[in-house]
């Protein structure tokens, strides 16, 4: 078996390895590591097992905790009679929504419901490829941080790079990437056990956006309602069937949200003497343990060490917002016009949704915790009457074709003066005026 970084019988960081006993820099690095509250052995046999190439975030390793959450909370299988009746529910939705968007049904899935686990494992890939960024942003920090510090200012003195200077970006690489793909893994384990359709997270997760319904969340989320459950199945196969159709027919959503989650996590950057001042006092109130390995990550997942941000990362926090509550307003306004009186209980459980929200969804903790991003119920409210304005003015058919260009969605601002700002994106008809 190769060995990636030369951790090994020459390993520069092996402490028994008499060429290193004396070595200032290899001291060093391991202050510097031990400081964070980082065990260093442990990151250098994760990156030499890690390599140098592939991606930060394991799927493996995102599934296998995910795997674990999903398991303590209890699975259940998919049955014939849970297929009939996801089946049903989804063939009224699409029905009612054929009169309610100009976007067409996808093609009727050979498996409309999911198990749990089902959803887990069809969608771990792609939230691994979503948050890679974010991943790569925080080693690439922490690295800056460790080389800018005494040691790699020692190695820049002697005119040469250091080997353990050199390693310092895989071992990063590996950390965070183990990092956060645990953390991943957890907020993926509780939106397996909540989400109650394929596509409730209300982001493209999925190459093929079939509709699909999840029956034992779906049971999780009635209790309590004193409603139907035939009416409760197709309230929520009207939302997962209406998501379906909008990324089907607007595939660069996906890349415009990473690339968001890209550009901040380009921005990253460390204070090292802010983290300090607030490891000392968490170290004072024991909110932080040095002599616990585990702390630095219990630090960072509960947002100890946060970095300001910048004017750059803000923006493409606003332009994730702006999309993420585009995305729901647009399927709660076109639910609600499918709906339309023929659900005797769509006050109710429009309730019950909006009442979830207002705790946080699992899509909307993940994002606030990986990102510090709240998107907030406010905001998808207006987004939704966004939709029922620009449908009323311009119709349904043209209020859909705004899906085809991120340029024709509004911002923040615009969703004040809705006529202002499709004047401002329409084309006239008659362009003599203009000339």
């Amino acid at each position: 078996m190769s060995n990636n970084f030369g951790f090994g019988p020459t390993d520069p960081f092996d402490e028994n390895n008499p060429n290193n006993q004396n070595n200032p820099n290899f001291n060093e690095l391991f202050a510097q590591l031990s400081n964070f509250g980082l065990n260093p052995q442990t990151l250098f046999a994760a990156a030499n097992s890690a390599g140098t190439t592939g991606p930060l975030i394991s799927p493996e390793t995102l599934r296998d905790v995910a795997r674990k959450f999903v398991s303590s909370q209890g699975e259940l299988p998919i049955g014939s009679q849970d297929i009939a009746d996801a089946q049903v529910a989804l063939d009224i939705a699409n029905t009612w929504l054929d009169e309610a968007t100009n976007f067409p049904a996808l093609s009727r899935s050979n498996l409309p419901a999911w198990s749990r686990r089902d959803w887990l494992d069809s969608s771990v890939a792609n939230w691994a490829k979503l948050i890679e960024p974010l991943a790569d942003g925080m080693a690439t920090a922490l690295t800056n941080v460790l080389k800018e510090s005494p040691m790699g200012e020692i190695s820049e003195a002697g005119g040469a790079s250091a080997p353990e200077l050199a390693a310092i970006t895989p071992i990063m690489r590996a950390f965070m990437g183990s990092l956060i793909a645990s953390q991943l893994g957890t907020s993926v384990g509780q939106l397996a056990v909540s989400i109650t359709g394929s596509n409730d997270v209300a982001i493209p997760l999925f190459t093929n956006s079939e509709a699909r319904l999840i029956p034992q969340n779906i049971s999780v989320w009635a209790e309590g309602l004193d409603i139907p459950n035939d009416e409760i199945r197709i309230f929520l196969a009207i939302r997962e069937a209406a998501a379906s159709r909008l990324f089907s027919h607007a595939p660069w959503l996906s890349k415009y949200i990473q690339e968001a989650i890209t550009a901040y996590g380009a921005g990253i950057k460390i204070d090292i003497d802010s983290i300090q001042e607030q490891a000392e006092r968490a170290l004072e109130t024991g909110e932080l343990d040095i002599n616990n390995p585990e702390s630095i990550s219990v630090a960072i997942n509960a947002g100890l060490f946060k970095p300001e941000q910048s004017p750059s990362q803000d923006a493409a926090l606003a332009k994730l917002e702006m999309i993420l509550a585009l995305i729901e307003g647009w399927i709660d306004y076109v639910t609600t016009k499918a709906v339309g009186d023929r659900l005797p209980s769509y006050p109710a459980l429009s309730e019950t949704l909006r009442r979830g929200r207002a705790t946080k969804s699992p899509t909307q903790q993940l994002f606030a915790t990986l990102l510090g991003l709240e998107v907030s119920p406010r905001k998808m409210r207006e987004c939704s009457h966004f939709w029922f304005e620009v449908d009323s003015e311009i119709g349904l058919a043209d209020r859909d074709q705004r899906w085809e260009d991120p340029a024709l969605l509004p911002r923040a601002e615009d969703l004040q003066d809705v006529k202002k700002f499709l004047a401002s994106t329409i084309v006239p008809d008659d362009l003599s005026g203009l000339i």
